[in-house]
């Protein structure tokens, strides 16, 4: 994944310049994983303890399980995100099993918004939305750092005005 300059390749022959989503996301992601199985875990193996005896609190290892099943795959789920910039369009890419690959042309898009919850910013973490004429385009790049966004966002949207306005 480059990490360079944000520049578009020129020519149309050109590999576009690939960017990869910054660690904060897997970390936010793994940090959630662990939360919500160390939650559940407690919350089976608890009652389940105290009310029908200490074999069936072993059931309480379900959640951990599928919780150290589930860490690797947001790894690989992670390494799969990448976007990059060309002189016409976005390219987003994604997915492990079924990949994706959306072309969103600048001319096409109606709105970009740089959007983040809590939890995304006690991460430092930014997402962006790129709306266009068709819902079923709409595309998305989660956990970009908030100033990486903002770039992104006044780049597409000068792109966008420049590309619309010449329809």
């Amino acid at each position: 994944m480059e990490t360079g300059s944000p520049e578009t390749t020129g020519a149309a022959g050109d590999e576009p310049v690939w960017r990869g989503l910054p660690p904060g996301l897997l970390r936010m992601r793994r940090l959630l994983l662990v939360l919500w199985a160390g939650l559940l875990a407690l919350a089976v193996g608890l009652p389940l303890g105290l009310f029908a005896g200490p074999p069936w609190a072993a059931c309480a290892l379900l959640p951990l399980t599928a919780a150290a099943w589930c860490w690797p795959l947001l790894g690989r789920n992670w390494r799969s995100w990448r976007y990059a910039e060309r002189a016409d369009d976005l390219l987003i890419s994604r997915g492990v099993l079924w990949c994706e690959e959306t072309v969103v042309p600048y001319g096409r898009m109606q709105l970009v918004e740089v959007t983040s919850g809590p939890v995304e910013r006690y991460f430092g973490l930014a997402r962006i939305q790129l709306h266009t004429a068709a819902a079923a385009t709409d595309a998305a790049i989660p956990g970009l750092a908030p100033a990486e966004a903002e770039r992104l966002r006044d780049r597409l949207t000068e792109l966008g005005e420049a590309r619309s306005a010449g329809l």
